[in-house]
C-alpha cells in the first residue's frame, strides 16, 4: 500500500519519457518547402509569444492567491500556499512544452500530407501526444509528489486541504488559459471568416486574408494550450476530491488536530485513487504506441484505437489492482459507524461506470457535431434557407444535446453512489459518495490519450492552413482537409470527456466543502439558501454573455483591421505577386484584446464565492449547487451547437448543398461565426468556472466559519 506513490511517481515519468521520445520523432521529421517553414515560424512566435505575455498577467493573479492563502486563516498554512504555487506552475509548464512542440508539428503534418494520410496522421497524433502525457504526468506528478510530501513525510496539520490547495492552483491557470485563449482564436476566426469568406470571397487560410496567421495562432493558444491547462485541472480535479472526500468521511485519519502516525486500513481510501491514476497512465502509454498510420484504413478508427486500448487496458488494471490493494476486507470508522469493505470489486465497477460514461458522453458530442449524423445533416439542410433557419436549428441541436448528457452523468452519479454503498454492504449510506468521486478519475483515467487526441485537431487544421498558404497541389489540402475534419469531432468528444467529468468532479468536491462546513444541510426553506440558488444558477450565464462580448468586441477590432487592409493595400484582395498582408498588425489585435477581456470573467469565479461565503456560508452552498447544474447545461449546449455548425459548414464545403461559394454556404459560414465563442471561449470554460468556484470554496471554508 505505501508504495502506491511511488508508482505514481513512475508512472508519471514514463509519460513524460514518452512526451519527450513523441517530441524528438516530431522534430525530426522534415518541415518542407522554405515557404513553409517561413509560414511555420510566423505561427510559432505568435503563439509563444501570447503564452508568455499571458502567463506574465496570470502571474500577478497567483502571486496575489500564494499571499491571500498565507495571510487568511484557512487549514493547512503556510503549506497549502506553496501547493497551490506547484499546481499553478506544473500547469504552465505543461502547456509551454505542448505549445512549443504542436506549433513544430504543424508545418512536419503539411509536409507529410504530400505523401498521403497514413503519414501525416500518426505524426499529428504524436505532435498532440507531447501535449497529452505532459499534461497526464506533470499532474499525477504533482499530485502524489504532494501527497509524499505534506501527508507522508512531513505530516503537517490538515494535510489533506493542503493537497485540494494543489488542485486550486491548477484550476487558476485552466481557468485563464481557456478564457484568454478562447478569446484570441475566435477574435482572429471570427473577423478572418467574415471579411474573407463572406466578403472578399476567397477561400479559408488564404495568404491574402491578413488574419490567416492570427486564426494559425489562436488554434495553437485556444485549443492546444487553453484545452491542455484544462484537462490538466480536470485531471488533478478527479484524484485530489476523491482523496479529500475521504479524509472528511473517514476521520479516524486524525488523531486531535494531527495527522496519526499511521493510518491503518483506512490508508487504502487515500491511495486508491492516486493508484487508479498511476494504472489509468500505463494504459494510456501502451494505447499511444497503437496509434500508426495505415493506408486503406479509416482515418477514425486509427485514430481512436489508443483510446480504444487504453480503456480496455484500464477496466482491467482497474479491477487486478482494487482486488490487491483491498485483499483481507479491511475495516474503516467513521464519526457514527464502522465498514468492513466486505466487496472491494463494487470501487472497480465504479471506475468502470466512470471511463464508461465519460466514453458515453463523448459519444453523444460526436453525434450531434459529426457530419455524418442527422443533426449536422439537418442544420446543412437548413442553410438552403439563410443564416437564419440555420441559426435556429443550431441552437435547437445544441439544447436537445443536453438531455442525453444529463441522462448518462445522472445514471453515472446513481450507479457509482449505488456500488460505492455496495463495496462497503451499505448501498444507502453517505459513505457510497465516495464511488460517485472515483467515477470521475474513470472517466479521466486516459487523460494521456483524450488530451493527445484533442491536440491533434489542432494541428491538423494548422497543417492545412500552411498548405493553403504555401500553395500546395489540391490534394495536398483534400489530405488536410480530411484530417482537419476528423479533429473537429475529436475535440467535440474531448469536451464532453472535460464537462462530464466536471459535473462530478465539483459534486464530490460540493461535499467536501459541505462536510469541512460542519455537514451542511440545504435546505430550500432556508432564505440564504434560495437567494443563493439563483445568483449560481444565473452566475453562468453572467459568464457566458462577459465572454461572448469580448470576443465580439476582439472580432470587430479584427474585422475593422482586414477591412483597412484589403482597401489600403493595393493588390492585396487581387493577389497580385510580392503583396502581403501585415499579420503582425492582426496577431498583436487578438493578443491585446484576449489579456485586456480575460480578466473580469476570471476574476468573478474567485471573487463571487469568496464575498458570498463571508457573508452566509448556507447561501454559498445554495449558490454552488445552482452554478453547477445551470454550468453544466450551458456548457454542454454551447460546446454542442458551435461544433454542429463548425461541421454542417464543412459538410458543405465538401460539396453537399452546392458546396463553396453558394448561398447555403455563406448561411453555413455565419452559423459557424456564431457557433466559434460557442464551441472555443465561453462552452468550454464553463466546465472550469463551475469547478474552480467550488474548490475556491473548499479550500477557504474554514475562513467562513
Amino acid at each position: 500500500m505505501t508504495a502506491v506513490p511511488y508508482l505514481a511517481l513512475i508512472a508519471s515519468v514514463l509519460a513524460l519519457l514518452l512526451a519527450y521520445y513523441f517530441a524528438k520523432v516530431v522534430l525530426r521529421a522534415d518541415q518542407g518547402t522554405d515557404l513553409m517553414r517561413d509560414i511555420g515560424a510566423a505561427i510559432r512566435e505568435g503563439a509563444m509569444a501570447f503564452l508568455r505575455r499571458e502567463y506574465r498577467w496570470v502571474s500577478v493573479f497567483v502571486a496575489a492567491m500564494f499571499v491571500l492563502l498565507l495571510i487568511v486563516p484557512i487549514d493547512g498554512r503556510p503549506a497549502a500556499s506553496f501547493a497551490y504555487l506547484m499546481g499553478a506552475v506544473l500547469s504552465s509548464v505543461a502547456g509551454f512544452v505542448g505549445m512549443r512542440i504542436a506549433t513544430a508539428a504543424n508545418t512536419r503534418t503539411a509536409n507529410a500530407a504530400r505523401q498521403g494520410a497514413a503519414k501525416a496522421l500518426p505524426l499529428a497524433f504524436k505532435g498532440g501526444a507531447v501535449m497529452g502525457f505532459s499534461v497526464a504526468g506533470l499532474a499525477l506528478l504533482g499530485i502524489s509528489f504532494n501527497y509524499l510530501l505534506w501527508v507522508k513525510w512531513l505530516g503537517v496539520d490538515q494535510a489533506f486541504q493542503v493537497v485540494a490547495a494543489f488542485g486550486l492552483g491548477a484550476s487558476s491557470i485552466a481557468l485563464f488559459a481557456r478564457i484568454g485563449g478562447g478569446i484570441y482564436t475566435k477574435a482572429a476566426d471570427v473577423g478572418g471568416d467574415l471579411v474573407g469568406k463572406v466578403e472578399a470571397g476567397i477561400p479559408e487560410d488564404d495568404p491574402r486574408n491578413p488574419a490567416t496567421i492570427a486564426d494559425a495562432v489562436g488554434d495553437n493558444v485556444g485549443d492546444v494550450a487553453g484545452m491542455g491547462a484544462d484537462l490538466f485541472e480536470s485531471y488533478a480535479g478527479s484524484i485530489v476530491a476523491p482523496v479529500v472526500l475521504a479524509s472528511l468521511l473517514v476521520p479516524v485519519f486524525l488523531e486531535g488536530d494531527s495527522l496519526a502516525g499511521s493510518f491503518g486500513d483506512a490508508e487504502g481510501l487515500l491511495m486508491y485513487p492516486i493508484l487508479i491514476g498511476a494504472l489509468g497512465m500505463i494504459a494510456s502509454i501502451v494505447g499511444a504506441l497503437f496509434v500508426r498510420g495505415r493506408e486503406g484504413r479509416s482515418l477514425s478508427g486509427q485514430l481512436h484505437t489508443g483510446q480504444y486500448v487504453a480503456m480496455a487496458l484500464t477496466v482491467v488494471f482497474a479491477i487486478v489492482g482494487t482486488l490487491v490493494l483491498f485483499s483481507g476486507s479491511p475495516t474503516f470508522a467513521t464519526e457514527d459507524r464502522s465498514y468492513e469493505l466486505s466487496a472491494p470489486i463494487f470501487l472497480a465497477f465504479t471506475i468502470i461506470v466512470g471511463l464508461l460514461g465519460g466514453w458515453a458522453i463523448g459519444f453523444t458530442s460526436e453525434y450531434f457535431t459529426s457530419e455524418h449524423f442527422r443533426p449536422v445533416k439537418g442544420i446543412a439542410q437548413q442553410s438552403e434557407t439563410g443564416p437564419a433557419t440555420v441559426t435556429i436549428e443550431g441552437i435547437a441541436q445544441g439544447k436537445l444535446s443536453t438531455l442525453p448528457a444529463v441522462a448518462l452523468v445522472v445514471a453515472m452519479i446513481g450507479l457509482s453512489y449505488l456500488f460505492g454503498g455496495m463495496a462497503f454492504g451499505d448501498a444507502g449510506d453517505k459513505i457510497g459518495l465516495y464511488g460517485v468521486a472515483l467515477a470521475a478519475i474513470g472517466m479521466l483515467a486516459v487523460t494521456g490519450v483524450i488530451v493527445a487526441v484533442d491536440a491533434y485537431g489542432p494541428i491538423a487544421d494548422n497543417a492545412g492552413g500552411i498548405a493553403e498558404m504555401a500553395e500546395l497541389p489540391p490534394e495536398v489540402r483534400g489530405v488536410t482537409d480530411s484530417l482537419d475534419s476528423l479533429g473537429n469531432t475529436t475535440a467535440a468528444v474531448a469536451k464532453g470527456f472535460a464537462v462530464g467529468s466536471a459535473a462530478v468532479t465539483a459534486l464530490a468536491l460540493f461535499k467536501s466543502f459541505s462536510l469541512t462546513a460542519g455537514d451542511l444541510v440545504l435546505d430550500v426553506n432556508d432564505t440564504a439558501v434560495t437567494i443563493g440558488l439563483f445568483l449560481g444558477a444565473m452566475t453562468p450565464f453572467i459568464f457566458a454573455a462577459l465572454t461572448m462580448s469580448s470576443v465580439g468586441r476582439a472580432a470587430q477590432a479584427m474585422i475593422v483591421e482586414v477591412r483597412r487592409q484589403f482597401a489600403e493595400i493595393p493588390g492585396l484582395r487581387e493577389g497580385e505577386p510580392g503583396v502581403k498582408p501585415d499579420s503582425r498588425r492582426c496577431v498583436d489585435i487578438s493578443t491585446q484584446a484576449a489579456l485586456r477581456e480575460m480578466l473580469l470573467p476570471g476574476g468573478l469565479a474567485v471573487v463571487l464565492p469568496l464575498v458570498i461565503g463571508f457573508i452566509d456560508v448556507n447561501a454559498l452552498g445554495g449558490f454552488l449547487a445552482g452554478a453547477v447544474v445551470t454550468g453544466f447545461l450551458i456548457a454542454i449546449y454551447m460546446a454542442n451547437s458551435g461544433g454542429a455548425w463548425d461541421n454542417a459548414k464543412k459538410y458543405i464545403e465538401a460539396g453537399a448543398h452546392g458546396g463553396k461559394g453558394t448561398d447555403a454556404h455563406a448561411a453555413a459560414v455565419v452559423g459557424d461565426t456564431i457557433g466559434d465563442p460557442f464551441k472555443d471561449t465561453s462552452g468550454p470554460a464553463m466546465n472550469i468556472l463551475i469547478k474552480v468556484m467550488t474548490i475556491v470554496s473548499l479550500v477557504f471554508v474554514p475562513a467562513f466559519l
